[in-house]
């Protein structure tokens, strides 16, 4: 299994590699069709388009972005002459959090020959690399998945499991704290999780910090590397991000809610809000200090 993240230095000295696949999955949040739009008038050569909204997401399921039957996943793959032998490497406008998702489908589908482009878009024209605006040409490409997406959680389960399992929650601070909520049915955070948003695994280059200091940003969170931990985020796109700060900290893989905030909140589910995580049932925790 290939490392999560590649340089793109390492990506422009292998553009010719007949056995690397380059895909782009620019993606503008209340902006449908920007991605597209942008990588139609440049992207880095020999990179495919995928859509998250219509390519790596399922019509229904719950949430707003259900992960696709992981048998309409492979033949996605094929049809964009993705083999089961490429090395894949994915991009998006620059912080990775959205090219995480195609990341996780990959690598939790069994293709472990995949990167993500560390600094994305952004990085790559800012350090001179070639762009173009030409769409390549591949012949169809055999990919078979060798499992359906693994490790997941849906709400019922995790609902039954808060206060075993430790939820990281990879949305800005101000969603998971219940402010500027204009996306989902309601505002806040799943009971019990903690406020891990996706910058603060990367360092003021944009780029991925290293694995001892990813290592200290989760510990000084409070997560314990020796009990589960469940990644959430809006949509369970961007908790991907942290699943792969994860797996560059060396700590074990987390289990990814696809559904997140959007299908918790949809379904009814208790509710906390503020800074503090709250208990499983979505109330404050009790202070142990002495009344004033």
């Amino acid at each position: 299994m290939t490392t999560p993240v590649a340089s793109c230095w390492w990506l422009a000295e292998r553009l010719d590699d007949p056995d690397i696949r380059v895909v782009d999955t620019r993606w503008y949040l209340l902006e449908p069709g920007e991605g597209r739009q942008q990588y139609e008038k440049g992207h880095i050569p020999g990179a495919v388009f995928l859509d998250l909204d219509t390519d790596l997401s399922a019509p229904t399921g719950p949430g707003r972005h259900p992960l696709p039957a992981a048998g309409d996943f492979g033949a996605l793959m094929g049809r964009h002459g993705i083999g089961n032998h490429h090395h894949v490497v994915v991009y998006d406008q620059g912080p990775g959090s959205i090219a995480a998702r195609l990341w996780w489908m990959l690598r939790s589908a069994g293709h472990g020959e995949v990167s993500v482009l560390d600094g994305g878009y952004g990085r790559w024209t800012a350090e001179g690399h070639p762009t173009t605006a030409d769409g390549p040409e591949y012949p169809q490409a055999p990919f078979k998945v060798s499992r359906d997406f693994t490790p997941t959680i849906d709400r019922h389960s995790l609902r039954d499991r808060l206060g075993t399992v430790q939820v990281i929650d990879a949305r800005p601070a101000d969603r998971y704290r219940g402010e500027n909520e204009t996306v989902d049915p309601a505002a806040g955070h799943i009971p019990t999780s903690i406020s891990a948003p996706t910058d603060g695994n990367l360092g003021r280059d944009g780029l991925f910090k290293s694995p001892d200091l990813l290592a200290r940003r989760f510990a000084d969170l409070g997560v314990d590397p020796g009990v589960p931990v469940v990644s959430s985020c809006g949509s369970g796109v961007t908790a991907c991000h942290n699943i792969i700060a994860l797996v560059l900290a060396g700590w074990p893989e987390a289990t990814l809610y696809p559904g997140s905030w959007s299908d918790w909140s949809t379904a009814g589910f208790p509710v906390a809000t503020g800074a503090e995580p709250g208990t499983s049932t979505g109330a404050p925790a009790e202070s142990s200090a002495p009344p004033p």
